[in-house]
């Protein structure tokens, strides 16, 4: 034993086997700045925590109170698009950037970016691979799908998403919106169990109640007959 420690002491250190990282620091900070990007503006819009407080809001961003509703929407699409030009050069260039390359919850951040683009089908396969990989959770490809086949006109697998039309009342000629509801679900009855078994950590009926959506059993023969001019 003392013999092979003194030969391994006197090689060169670059023969000497090196645990090596794959992670990317450079990459995950700038991956982490791209989806702090991302989540601001959503927060300023969706998050009933923050926009209950208008006043303030205009203030720290230098606007007035009454151009928010326009301004926010606005600067969310402008990020958008330049957070894509970036997302599409990273993944040409190092794939898709899971766990083992930028540890978690970076791994989840690129997945963001491309699920507000308006080409989410482009990437499916490689977010697909990258989840059975482990680099990704699944269920977030499972989310990712569904928004395709809501697109698409299709039944969604996992009840992630929700929908709510809006139409003009021909009463007063004003556009009114209507209830929303969670987009049709190809097996609703079957649905937390699908949920489940690939990671989703809640119900069907939660995610309804997150949004505020009383949940029911919609199809797509009933959203075909919803108004929507």
């Amino acid at each position: 034993m003392k013999k092979l420690v003194l030969v391994l002491l006197l090689l060169p250190t670059s023969l000497l086997p090196v645990a090596q990282s794959r992670l990317n620091p450079e990459l995950k900070r700038e991956l982490d700045s791209i989806h702090a990007v991302d989540q601001k503006w959503r927060t300023l819009l969706f998050d009933p925590r923050v926009n209950r407080k208008p006043d303030s809001i205009a203030a720290a961003l230098g606007v007035t109170r009454e151009s928010l509703p326009t301004y926010i929407p606005s600067q969310m699409l402008r990020t958008d698009s330049t957070n894509q030009v970036r997302m599409r050069a990273i993944l040409k260039q190092y794939g898709y950037p899971g766990k083992s390359v930028v540890g978690t919850p970076t791994n989840e951040a690129a997945w963001s970016i491309i699920q507000h683009s308006q080409n989410i089908k482009a990437y499916l396969p490689l977010i697909k691979t990258a989840a059975r990989r482990g680099e990704l959770p699944f269920y977030l490809y499972g989310q990712m799908l569904d928004r395709q086949l809501m697109r698409d006109g299709k039944e969604q697998l996992y009840g992630t998403q929700a929908m709510g039309y809006s139409s003009i009342n021909p009463a007063t000629g004003l556009r009114e919106g209507q209830p929303p509801f969670i987009w049709p679900i190809k097996d609703a009855a079957q649905v937390n169990e699908l949920r489940k078994k690939v990671g989703f950590p809640d119900t069907v009926e939660q995610v309804a109640a997150s949004l505020g959506i009383r949940y029911r059993v919609v199809t797509l023969e009933e959203v075909a007959r919803m108004p929507k001019n």
